[in-house]
């Protein structure tokens, strides 16, 4: 199974048309699937809660947004998650790469991933961890559970899950 297929097809399949995403080695794959779709508008974004914007705005304009993006911002994204996603009640998929998780290379990304479960339970957003290429296939069910509760929800995606970095 394709994963990165697998995701874009759902988010097409939810009525998500607009995705905003934010660079990162482990979601090369699904921001490239992304990119290559005519019926997604997607808009590369500099900083997670710059996205987050242009997420708030295609919403409010009456599309279904999504944003791509790296666990690593979720402190800086804090204060427009609950001002404006939370307090609009905006549902908001953030397929999320989980850095600092089982088999990652970079040490310094650890630190965050510690953070990173707390932090969205802290702001009691629905947070689901994807470890296994099996677990894509609930990804349907989160989107459709998103859009009905009009909440965003975290799907973190770590390293095993793209396959980790090379032979590790």
């Amino acid at each position: 199974m394709n994963i990165d297929k697998k995701i874009v097809d759902d988010l097409v399949a939810n009525d998500v048309s607009f995705v905003t995403t934010v660079p990162c080695k482990q979601l090369a794959g699904v921001i490239k699937e992304v990119d290559a779709r005519d019926d997604i508008f997607h808009i590369p974004s500099n900083k997670e809660d710059e996205g987050m914007g242009l997420c708030a705005g295609a919403f409010m304009g009456g599309k279904r947004p999504a944003i791509i993006m790296q666990n690593t911002a979720i402190g800086v994204t804090i204060n427009t998650l609950v001002t404006l996603t939370q307090f609009y009640r905006m549902p908001l998929p953030m397929i999320i790469s989980y850095r600092g998780e089982l088999r990652e290379p970079v040490a310094c990304q650890v630190e965050m991933a510690v953070h990173t479960k707390a932090l969205l339970a802290q702001l009691n957003i629905p947070t689901y961890h994807f470890h296994w290429q099996d677990d894509v296939k609930e990804f349907d069910n989160i989107l459709k559970y998103t859009f009905m509760c009009n909440k965003p929800v975290a799907i973190l995606t770590d390293a095993n899950f793209w396959g980790g970095y090379g032979d590790q």
